[in-house]
């Protein structure tokens, strides 16, 4: 349920459609209304194929003021705050990619969960991650699946992972503008080799080397800078990819629960390992210590 602010709560059945509101076809069905009025619709609970909105006279106008995504501070005179917190990072190497992330959900200074799936996969050969909205994230990136799938179906052979990438590229371009909050990245193995792209919710596509995204991204990217190398060895690479999670969660009080890697070569991705971040500060602790001890003694 989504209040006005000032406790009411309500569900207006204006159709099956989200997004004809404020629309066009909203306004001429609102017209075609007997009683002609620019009071908010008649109110019901739990009525099948209906949305819950504000209730407002101008819904479309209260989310669009009250309910948008928005970067920084431009959200502070909202009544409800987009809060979102996360790490997430690829990197293509000489033998593969390498993708991992933190799985910490948060509201804020709540953390909802520690558990959440941010390597989603699209198909053996193909991986997305997640950061914003985590149902965002997660439905059109399940979208992709379906849309890759019905493409292999077609033209009896896998997608490349550029044309996956413009696929969900061209999805966001659609809903462009309807508050939409993802940065995912799509990376996969075809016949061109390794590939990774940067999609976000305003349909921009990067291709590149190595993206991290989320809150804790700087650390990542500064981890990434600094010991980054195309020929690195699978287990260098792994070793880099759990590090940068590792730093990231130290620093970002948004990121952190267990650090899922992932490793994508010309056979497919497999799934490297799931270690609890607390667990890796430890190890890392000790590791720290002994290259002390060990200097002092030179």
């Amino acid at each position: 349920m989504i209040g006005n602010g000032y406790g009411n709560y309500g569900q207006a059945a204006i159709g099956c459609d989200l997004l004809d509101i404020g629309s066009r076809r909203a306004e001429e069905r609102r017209c075609q209304d007997s009683a002609g009025s620019h009071a908010p619709p008649t109110l019901s609970f739990g009525e099948p194929g209906a949305f819950d909105l504000p209730n407002v006279p101008d819904p479309a106008q209260f989310c669009s003021n009250n309910f948008a995504s928005a970067s920084g501070n431009k959200d502070a005179d909202q009544l409800v705050k987009f809060a979102k917190g996360t790490t997430t990072l690829a990197f293509k190497f000489n033998e593969g990619i390498i993708v991992s992330v933190d799985s910490r959900s948060t509201m804020g200074a709540y953390i909802a969960s520690q558990t959440v799936k941010k390597i989603i996969e699209i198909n053996p050969f193909l991986l997305g991650t997640m950061a914003g909205g985590a149902a965002d994230c997660s439905f059109w990136e399940r979208n992709l699946g379906m849309q890759c799938r019905m493409y292999e179906l077609r033209n009896r052979k896998r997608i490349t992972v550029a044309a996956a990438s413009k696929l969900l590229a061209n999805t966001m371009n659609s809903y462009r503008g309807y508050g939409l909050s993802m940065g995912t990245m799509v990376t996969g193995w075809d016949e061109t080799g390794p590939q990774l792209y940067y999609v976000d919710d305003d349909g921009t596509r990067l291709k590149g080397t190595y993206f991290s995204v989320g809150s804790g991204s700087t650390y990542a990217y500064g981890v990434l800078d600094t010991y980054y190398r195309p020929d690195l060895t699978v287990d260098e690479a792994i070793d880099l990819g759990k590090r940068a999670i590792y730093h990231a969660t130290h620093r970002d009080a948004y990121s952190g629960g267990i650090n899922n890697l992932y490793h994508v070569t010309k056979d497919g991705w497999r799934v490297v390992h799931a270690i609890d971040v607390n667990d890796m500060h430890y190890e890392f602790q000790e590791e720290k210590k002994n290259a002390a001890a060990s200097s002092m003694k030179a």
